[in-house]
């Protein structure tokens, strides 16, 4: 019997192991916006979040205090005194500099506040080129607190040739823009603007509040400064109020710091806890608001009691190209005219339910509200209508809940006018 012969297998070659597989950021194609390490998701939860050097808790301390004790005359570990400095605050700065791809950030008691230091920021008798649909407290602000101290030009920010021809004529200090703006949700290109204010050796402020630095990097396409009322979307929960500015100038920032302790509009450390608690679901909220936001907006749009709607996601915006070249979404808030006057805008208004008539906006519930009586009504009434802002603007801040609920809440209201 033949003996059975056995050939051994040549081990088999082990296979390289494999990468792991790298996630295109969502803005790789955009050349505008700087490879930043991290992803703004992780950035949300880690810059800033680091746990505790002192006793390693996951969630870092408040510290809630007025002053700090000092070894020697003048010799301390960073912190003196609250209004200062504080190391909750440092921490939300760290964050807040880190999403807006800023060198540095100073946060503010509110957002007015961080509109007055900046008013602070330019010498006595600039003039100031400011758009023409802002919201009714910078407006507020501008005409009556700081009208005798510096020059406003109000103009469509939106038209770069109508820009560049108010710079030549009025010779600006800064531009402010709000991008969107609120309520109208138009849309500057900060692009064009800053290549425009910079041949004329002018500031520009962009507010990003509307977008948040998860949709929109003011500074990256050529801002100055940014600024945000951080009670609304980096916030998120409607239980703090604060503003900040970003800047990458350093020279600037010095100077913002010494108007800030001179002048005091202090963030608590409380309330500086409250944000940077916030800020670690940024990324899925603003994900949240928009997905249900562009629902609404094509829901509305086809709704035979709506006149026209405005939301920078519809085509049928004005600048709509301009949105999506410089913003990687749409945001949570929509602008819609109701087809009749007060009387029905005022019954569609107390109809909802889900919906909470309320100012505000960019909390994880939804808010409805009525600029020309609430958030604009220190506008006057020949100014609000001169821009398009009328008694039927409904304005909405689409929350994160079920969108089909909010819809329905929608359609009751609907029903009722």
């Amino acid at each position: 019997m033949a003996k059975k012969v056995t050939t051994k297998k040549a081990p088999a070659k082990k296979a390289p192991a494999k990468a792991a597989p790298k996630i295109a950021p969502k803005a790789a194609a955009k050349v505008r916006f700087k490879n930043s390490g991290h992803d703004i998701a992780t950035r949300t939860i880690h810059v800033g979040g680091e746990p505790d050097p002192v006793t390693g808790a996951i969630m870092p301390p408040i510290y809630q205090t007025s002053t700090y004790v000092q070894s020697a005359p003048g010799v301390h570990k960073g912190y003196e005194y609250t209004r200062s400095h504080n190391p909750t605050r440092t921490r939300l700065e760290e964050c807040l500099a880190s999403l807006e791809q800023a060198k540095h950030c100073v946060v503010t008691a509110s957002g007015l506040s961080a509109e007055m230091l900046l008013m602070h920021y330019l010498p006595a008798g600039s003039n100031i080129i400011c758009g023409d649909d802002v919201y009714g407290g910078t407006y507020r602000l501008f005409t009556t607190i700081f009208q005798d101290m510096h020059n406003f030009k109000f103009i469509d920010t939106t038209n770069a040739k109508a820009v560049e021809k108010a710079v030549k004529e009025f010779k600006p200090a800064m531009i402010w823009l709000e991008t969107p703006t609120n309520p109208l949700l138009k849309i500057t290109d900060i692009v064009a603007v800053s290549e425009i204010a910079k041949k004329a050796k002018a500031l520009v402020v962009v507010d990003n509040t509307f977008m948040s630095p998860y949709f929109q990097n003011p500074l990256v396409l050529g801002a100055d400064f940014v600024l945000h009322s951080m009670t609304k979307y980096l916030n998120g929960h409607s239980d703090a109020v604060g503003g900040c500015i970003m800047m990458n100038d350093d020279e600037a920032r010095k100077k913002l710091f010494t108007l800030h302790n001179s002048i005091g509009p202090c963030h608590s450390p409380f309330d500086s806890w409250l944000v940077l608690r916030g800020l670690k679901t940024l990324a899925v909220r603003m994900e949240a608001h928009a997905k249900n936001a562009m629902i609404i907006a094509e829901y509305l749009e086809n709704h035979p009691k709506v006149e026209r709607v405005v939301y920078p996601g519809l085509k049928s915006h004005p600048q709509y190209e301009i949105a999506e070249k410089q913003m990687l979404g749409f945001g949570g808030m929509i602008t819609f005219f109701l087809k009749g006057d007060i009387k029905k805008s005022n019954k569609f208004l107390s109809t909802v339910k889900l919906f909470a008539l309320a100012e505000s906006l960019g909390g994880v519930e939804s808010l409805i509200e009525h600029p020309a009586i609430m958030t604009h009504a220190s506008v006057p009434k020949k100014v609000r209508e001169s821009i398009g802002l009328t008694d039927n603007l409904i304005r909405l801040s689409v929350g994160i809940e079920h969108v089909q609920d909010l819809i329905e809440d929608l359609e009751e209201a609907f029903k009722a006018v």
